[in-house]
């Protein structure tokens, strides 16, 4: 993990506001994708919504590099900085 990365992890907490569901489950996605690899659990019960959902958006980017997701996560956080602010 690059220095890029783990500063927009921590700048991602300071948002002004909440970002919608979508883009949470796109961070989450890419942020899982770059500290594990590629979803290596099973997927949760029919019960647990927020866990498939968090669950499929992750098993969505499988085979996607780690430097890819990384990519992906840092240009996230920088939209989410312009569109909400820091707080």
């Amino acid at each position: 993990m690059s220095e890029a990365f783990n500063k927009a992890a921590e700048e991602v907490k300071g948002l002004k506001a909440s970002p919608t569901d979508d883009e949470k489950l796109a961070l989450y996605s890419n942020f899982k994708q770059v500290t594990v690899g590629d979803c290596n659990t099973a997927r949760p019960g029919m019960l647990d919504f927020a866990g498939k959902a968090k669950w499929d958006a992750w098993n969505s980017r499988k085979g996607v590099s780690k430097e890819d997701a990384e990519a992906a996560y840092i240009k996230l956080v920088e939209e989410l900085k312009a569109r909400i602010g820091m707080a």
